[in-house]
């Protein structure tokens, strides 16, 4: 994440054989991701979350740095989360960490976007 011709940072989660009892639990994943933002030393200004009948969980946290959000497949045990952030203060690593754990992923992969690097052919 110092790239310095980067706007910003997009990192694509995947994580798969989650507990399929938490990643169905709205309020849990709302107070989730608020702590994951926490963590990471990003700043909450508002979120969004709807549970899917019959099943799944999707969410936004907007943060001042940009936003993470989170969508949930219980009867797969799987889950996309995207961490976008425009600041090099953000730490991602921890919020991963914090992630995988927490959802009790048993498989899960991490891939960075950089954002914004070809301003100068526009």
């Amino acid at each position: 994440m110092t790239d310095p011709q980067a706007l910003g940072f997009h990192y694509l989660i995947e994580l798969y054989e989650c507990n399929s009892i938490k990643i169905q639990d709205s309020p849990w994943l709302e107070k989730l991701m608020s702590d994951t933002v926490k963590r990471s030393n990003s700043h909450e200004i508002g979120r969004v979350f709807h549970r899917f009948s019959p099943h799944g969980v999707s969410g936004v946290v907007l943060i001042a740095e940009s936003h993470f959000s989170i969508h949930t497949w219980p009867e797969y045990g799987y889950v996309a989360i995207d961490l976008f952030t425009c600041s090099t203060d953000t730490d991602i690593s921890l919020a991963y960490k914090y992630l995988v754990e927490q959802l009790e992923a048993k498989r899960h992969s991490i891939t960075e976007i950089k954002r914004g690097l070809n301003l100068q052919l526009i």
